[in-house]
């Protein structure tokens, strides 16, 4: 089947998926969440297939990521169940104005459409991408890395068996396509897809951006910064910065540089402790605006907060980054001139992610300033539409002067 073909089924499931109960997409939810639990040995063992064959062949922050362990089979489970439980904003009314008297206008949010989602190594962003979408009432097209093939399809296998027992629930809403000539269509195919995420690399995110008319949301890297400011405590910043660079070294909210007050004590006694905790620390890095993957940090020492924000505002990606302060006023002054997407205070760079944030899950995270911000969980995949309900109404009326609008604000 020719892939315009495909997506154009997707297209006319995504009108079905739209308008799906709240509870049917509850029952839904919880019970691909059960199937996964039920199956997860089998899921395990193809994961186990993709980790051997592929163990001399990719990074090891890649092999990271490619690893489904029983933490991250919880995580995605419980992520689901989470979604399931969330409010359904999909029919919300954000606007009810009466613009005359019985002539009244709605802002009511709708799903986005049809999704299209590319991702690397990330067996787990299946689940996640599929209960977003069923939540949010949209149809998806998904295209995992041939690195994780194998889990790819058992996941997808496992949730579609779970989707027949909803008469309800399109079969077309959910296709997964594996080869890069179905990517180079899909990126045709702007009459049927309304939006495409990637998750990947920036050699991903930039190739996808460079070859589509559809709009993109994503991020083509995790330049992740934490600034030291003269007042940090030293405890706590040798935790946070830790946990930013090691808990999970390759993710894209990893933290990649430090920078340094210079007028901040201890700062050798830091960087000694930082290097017990297994960061490699790099001095002198060939470029400011490099994702290690690793557990190696840059670090540089910097005359103020100010020469902070200006090197975070040059190299950053706009991704997450952090102040490490107990100067309140620096740290407000901080947030409002760091432009990111994530702008913390005091916490460690990796808690930006929609699963900690209370969205249950993402579909990634966006370094976009229109539609969506950050880690993308249901808000980031509905918009709106309006919807004017009359008696016979004519703008003739108006413009003649025989009638006039009174923009009277109902809710």
């Amino acid at each position: 089947m020719r892939f315009e073909e495909i997506a154009k089924r997707v297209k006319s499931a995504s009108i079905k998926t739209a308008s799906l109960s709240s509870d049917i997409k509850k029952n839904i939810l919880y019970t691909i969440a059960e199937a996964l639990q039920k199956n997860s040995e089998i899921i395990f063992k193809a994961n186990e297939k993709d980790l051997n064959e592929n163990k001399d062949k990719v990074s090891q922050s890649v092999y990271n990521r490619l690893k489904l362990d029983e933490n991250k089979m919880r995580d995605m489970i419980s992520g689901i169940k989470d979604v399931a439980e969330l409010e359904d904003i999909i029919g919300k009314v954000l606007l009810k104005r009466e613009l005359d008297e019985g002539l009244v206008l709605k802002k009511i949010t709708c799903p986005i459409g049809v999704l299209g989602i590319i991702f690397e190594a990330r067996p787990d962003v299946i689940a996640q991408i599929i209960s977003l979408a069923v939540k949010s009432g949209n149809a998806v097209i998904l295209k995992g890395g041939k690195e994780s093939l194998n889990t790819n399809k058992e996941i997808f296998n496992v949730i579609k068996t779970a989707l027949k027992q909803f008469n309800e629930y399109p079969d077309d809403a959910i296709v997964q396509i594996f080869t890069h000539d179905d990517v180079n269509e899909m990126l045709k195919c702007s009459k049927y897809i309304d939006l495409i995420i990637p998750r990947g690399g920036n050699k991903l995110v930039k190739f996808i951006k460079e070859n589509t008319q559809i709009p993109v949301l994503g991020h083509e890297a995790g330049i992740c910064h934490i600034f030291l400011d003269k007042t940090a405590d030293f405890d706590m910043s040798v935790k946070i910065i830790t946990d930013s660079k090691t808990q999970y070294p390759s993710a894209c909210n990893s933290v990649e540089t430090l920078l340094i007050h210079k007028d901040f004590e201890n700062s050798d006694k830091l960087l000694k402790a930082l290097e017990i905790n297994g960061i490699t620390l790099d001095h002198k890095p060939e470029q400011w605006d490099y994702e290690h993957g690793d557990k190696t940090l840059a670090y540089k020492y910097v005359e103020d907060m100010n020469e902070a924000i200006n090197h975070i505002n040059t190299y950053g990606s706009g991704h997450t980054d952090c102040i490490i302060t107990d100067d309140n006023n620096n740290a407000e002054l901080f947030k409002k001139q760091v432009d990111s997407a994530g702008v913390y205070h005091n916490v460690s760079t990796r808690f930006a992610d929609g699963f900690r944030y209370g969205f249950g899950a993402e579909v990634g995270i966006s370094t976009n300033k229109t539609h969506a911000r950050g880690p993308v969980g249901i808000d980031g995949l509905t918009i709106y539409k309006y919807e004017l309900e009359g008696n016979g109404q004519t703008v003739k009326e108006y413009v003649t002067g025989e009638k006039q609008f009174h923009h009277k604000d109902l809710i």
